[in-house]
């Protein structure tokens, strides 16, 4: 699985992801945005959300996306992505 095959996986839920969790942006990042995953690798997901997370929206969010996706996932939010990872994210996010 690449990087846009996730996105296309991902797209058509974005509007339950809003409603269910409060998902506002959603971006691939990281290994598979760069077409490098492994096949055992994490997908990894910058969410931001429209109020603070907490374990129900987050786990939701990174459970929904694991079943969708049949893998594994490392799920970061947008407010607690640390600032020396942020232009390193930023530059290689895949947005849905």
């Amino acid at each position: 699985m690449n990087g846009r095959e996730i996105l296309d996986v991902l797209k058509p839920h974005k509007e339950t992801l809003k409603e269910r969790f409060g998902v506002e942006r959603l971006a691939l990042f990281g290994a598979f945005a760069r077409n490098e995953g492994a096949e055992n690798g994490f997908v990894e997901i910058l969410v931001k959300l429209d109020k603070a997370a907490t374990s129900k929206t987050y786990f939701g969010v990174q459970f929904y996306i694991e079943d969708l996706l049949g893998r594994n996932v490392l799920l970061f939010t947008d407010k607690a992505l640390e600032s020396r990872y942020r232009p390193i994210v930023e530059r290689e996010a895949m947005y849905v």
